[in-house]
């Protein structure tokens, strides 16, 4: 459970910690002795080895314990079990070094009677091990916050990828429907036309196949998409409809919802080219500015009613925006003056 990263945090603590410990020791030496600092070193340098091996025991026995975090009573009773291993071996194996290293110095090591420093290390190491699985504890516990903060936003990345992957999936067989309609109308009044019409929708497949997979595409394939829809609804409304594209050069990497420009343009011609007589000019511009992408539809006939629902391909559109960048994005309609609508749809510019 615990992480290398986790692991070599505590590992330099643990070395601070017993490196301010021998410092203090030899401070401490030092002022009532004038040599021999070795001593000190050698007091705290055999306790850290002797706690360190005895920690490394209880750890390799209880690390299995560590799912039990959300039970700390628990999880610090298990801990609590191994305290007389502390109490039974330290005073033994730390001394022991002691004793050792004075004699090869040629010195006699000498302490208080065993009884009484048995009980005071016994004391003074419940009381660091104590403190040390508090902080153990608290790294455990937060690193595990961490994974399932992470867990949670893996999940939600998911979601919101099958959310968009369905939502762009819908639009395809939309788009397809639409244009096999305009097709199946030009074969009532012009065959030539309609074969040049099949032929539009022909690329615009292959474009649809090469993004099928994907909820993103940059607004360089985006607009293959929506100029083919444009090219095959110009042979519809041949008379009818004028198509404008302005689009800057440092916006086609811009990323963009996959079929995000076409439901756009599908609204201009199903609202407001089918509806009218006179010719209606539509620009399409691209701009981008402070991080932001600007993508921009404008007729000059349309009227926008207050109280229509928004189509199908408007509403979809919405959606993917709301569950891909969330407020960062919107999608505005407008009516313009004297006559006309503009859709304003802005979002980050990531490439």
């Amino acid at each position: 459970m615990t992480s290398n990263r986790t692991r070599i945090i505590v590992g330099a603590a643990w070395l601070l910690l017993w490196t301010m410990l021998v410092a203090t020791a030899v401070q401490d030496y030092a002022r009532n002795h004038a040599s021999e600092y070795w001593k000190p070193v050698l007091w705290e340098t055999s306790s850290m080895v002797t706690v360190t091996l005895l920690l490394g025991i209880q750890h390799h026995f209880t690390r299995r314990h560590d799912k039990l975090l959300a039970r700390p009573l628990r999880w610090f009773a298990l801990q609590a079990m191994w305290l007389p291993m502390y109490w039974i071996a330290f005073v033994p194996i730390a001394f022991g070094i002691r004793h050792a290293v004075y004699a090869l110095a040629g010195q006699a090591y000498t302490h208080e009677p065993w009884a009484e420093t048995v009980f005071y290390e016994a004391v003074k190491l419940s009381v660091f091990i104590g403190m040390f699985y508090l902080m153990r504890f608290g790294i455990l516990s937060y690193q595990q916050l961490l994974e399932e903060k992470m867990r949670v936003e893996k999940a939600n990345a998911l979601l919101r990828q099958a959310q968009l992957q369905r939502l762009a999936q819908q639009m395809q067989p939309h788009f397809l429907f639409n244009a096999l309609n305009t097709i199946s109308s030009l074969m009532h009044t012009d065959v030539d036309r309609a074969d040049a019409t099949l032929i539009q929708l022909a690329d615009v497949l292959r474009t649809t196949l090469d993004v099928s997979d994907l909820h993103e595409a940059p607004l360089s394939t985006e607009l293959r998409l929506a100029r083919g829809y444009a090219r095959v609804m110009q042979e519809r409304y041949a008379d009818r409809v004028e198509v404008t594209w302005l689009i800057a050069d440092d916006t086609l990497a811009c990323t963009l919802p996959v079929m995000s420009i076409q439901p756009l343009l599908e609204n201009i011609f199903k609202h407001t080219v089918e509806k009218r007589r006179k010719p209606t000019r539509i620009t399409i511009s691209a701009t981008r500015a402070d991080g932001e992408l600007l993508v921009r539809l404008d007729d000059d006939t349309g009227t926008l009613e207050p109280a229509a629902t928004p189509g199908i391909g408007v509403a979809n559109l919405r959606e993917r925006l709301a569950v891909r960048y969330g407020a960062r994005a919107s999608l505005a309609l407008v009516q313009l003056e004297p006559a006309g609508v503009r859709a304003d749809m802005r979002l980050p510019c990531e490439s």
